[in-house]
């Protein structure tokens, strides 16, 4: 079968550019254009950026991203990752970054326009650059501002020792692979997801364009359950045992990637001398920068179509990081002005601040579901409730691109109306009530099958019945047969909801094809040729709670 597919092949550069190729240690070069903050070139502090999604290309930006940092007078460095676009080397994904790097901050030093200093910027991909090239600990290396990405960013999901849980695999997890890390250029295209066994649609991907993808091969190498990521990705080690330098996370509360990165944020927390470089921006944004202040998204402001936007865009996209960068690359102003916390609440406007996250002035709030379909105050009676995953009748995902969620913002409220999807409302909110902090669901689930998956949205319903998504979280239970105390984690939010809206719990087994569906028997998702019916059973009592972090009133 011929698989339908777009490419994406490397933009003309940009006149302002300086373009180099910058040897690696090993001798392969990498693609790397210069733009420096004036004409004279002075010494002054740089901004690596690295990336494998075209230093050039209309997608990142990074021409007009660079002449903002350039009007700050910062020179930048945008570098095109080992084997993509215009860089020599292997296409693969991660495990270069930590040494090319080091190697390329070397060569920055070395250059007459560059004064020692460096720090890093950008998002996702670009993001676990950053974090690779600090695990490094290379002395002119001095912040970093990582946006909606993490040190775990395309972890395959694994069940650790000792534990019958694990994430659900999304399902652009693998098929990254064969899109950004197939070889220098990108390749968009769309697998027949009921297909089985799956892999053999990626089969037909790599007919069609006559080479495999090392990075899904290498995947794929252990047929088990679920496979674990090997971590070569920081050979120095992880990055948070590297010295602390100051950091910058920004992440978004509808980013479906903030998972690691609220990882990251906990891990930190239990390494001191990182915690007191730790800087938090919570964005109501999601992984492509659309902003719930900007609902609904139209062609007037689709910054992916519209270069005006874009331009828009840039102040609130990169400023924050600038200004950081001001205090912790240049010396201007003191580190005590920086707030600790800086964070949005969807549904109102401007930024708060806060010495810590959640911010002091919060209590937690427990909600229980009821076989009524009430989310109650109060624990209901010990009983259960049970639903049928099929997973040739998977529950649709609300969005095409979960990457831009708030692009599309779906009303959800049909959701619940499927057999397998089961809700729980509240009453109605007397007052209005901010969610700021974390939100968590926890229950006694079991399946009739080895394996369950359970999926968990919490909504506003507004008095209209237009229901919109808050937060969500997703696990895999194994040996699932045998009932178990799980806790979902549902992210972080700053959300005001208003007087006379509700909020809704969905309970759920699948969410298609943003997770790869389980098959209802022991076999790997992707090689599974059969599939099976499951029972799927949750006990409702105080065993199982809905927890959000509200700020008092």
């Amino acid at each position: 079968m011929v698989v339908p597919y777009e490419r994406v092949t490397a933009a003309p550069l940009d006149p302002r550019a300086i373009p180099q190729m910058v040897p690696m240690r090993d001798g392969v070069l990498l693609a790397t254009d210069v733009y420096l903050a004036s004409r004279v070139a002075q010494p002054g502090p740089v901004i690596l950026i690295r990336l494998p999604y075209d230093k050039c290309g209309l997608y990142t930006g990074i021409p007009a991203i660079a002449a903002l940092m350039n009007e700050r007078g910062y020179h930048v460095v945008a570098q095109d990752v080992r084997g993509k676009f215009r860089s020599e080397g292997e296409t693969v994904f991660a495990i270069h970054e930590a040494a090319d790097g080091y190697d390329t901050i070397d060569w920055i030093v070395a250059q007459p326009w560059a004064d020692g200093a460096v720090a890093m910027w950008g998002d996702s991909y670009y993001g676990l650059t950053q974090f690779a090239a600090a695990s490094t600990g290379h002395p002119a290396l001095r912040a970093i501002a990582p946006r909606v990405t993490g040190t775990r960013l395309g972890e395959l999901p694994t069940r650790a020792e000792g534990s019958r849980t694990s994430d659900v695999e999304m399902g652009v997890h693998r098929l990254y692979s064969t899109m950004f890390f197939q070889s220098n250029d990108t390749y968009f295209w769309e697998p027949e997801w009921s297909r089985r066994p799956l892999v053999d649609a990626v089969e037909d991907w790599f007919a069609t364009i006559g080479e495999r993808s090392a990075t899904f091969d290498r995947w794929m190498s252990d047929r088990a359950v679920f496979d674990v990521d090997a971590d070569e990705r920081f050979p120095f080690g992880h990055p948070f045992d590297a010295p602390a330098i100051p950091t910058l996370m920004t992440i978004g509360y509808w980013d479906n990637c903030a998972h690691w990165q609220w990882s990251d944020h906990a891990m930190i927390q239990q390494r001191p001398e990182w915690a007191e470089c730790e800087y938090l921006l919570l964005e109501a944004i999601d992984h492509e920068n659309y902003s719930f202040d900007d609902i609904p998204i139209g062609p007037h402001n689709d910054h992916s179509v519209n270069l005006d936007a874009f331009a828009d865009l840039l102040p609130r996209y990169v400023g924050p990081a600038l200004d950081f960068f001001d205090v912790f690359v240049r010396g201007v102003g003191s580190p005590g002005d920086v707030p600790r916390v800086r964070y949005s609440v969807a549904g109102t406007i401007g930024r708060y601040e806060s010495p810590t996250w959640p911010p002091p002035n919060t209590v937690t709030v427990f909600w229980y579901p009821t076989t009524g379909g009430v989310l109650a105050s109060q624990p209901p009676p010990a009983t259960e409730l049970s639903w049928v995953h099929d997973p040739d009748s998977p529950v649709p995902s609300p969005v095409e691109n979960a990457f831009a969620f708030l692009a599309e913002y779906p009303d959800e409220r049909a959701l619940s109306d499927r057999a397998d999807v089961v809700g729980f409302v509240t009453e109605p909110f007397g007052t209005a009530v901010a969610l700021v902090g974390p939100i968590e669901f926890a229950a006694v689930i079991a399946s009739s099958g080895p394996e369950m998956d359970l999926f968990v949205r919490l909504c506003d319903v507004s008095p209209d019945g237009s229901t919109h998504l808050i937060a969500r979280g997703q696990i895999t239970l194994f040996d699932a047969t045998e009932a178990a105390h799980v806790v979902v984690p549902m992210g972080h939010i700053g959300y005001l909801v208003n007087a006379g809206d509700r909020l809704r719990l969905t309970l759920a087994s699948s969410d298609s094809p943003e997770f790869v569906v389980a098959p209802g028997t022991e076999e790997h998702r992707w090689f599974a040729t059969t599939s099976r019916r499951t029972d799927q059973t949750i006990q409702f009592g105080e065993v199982t709670t809905l927890s959000a972090t509200v700020a008092r009133a």
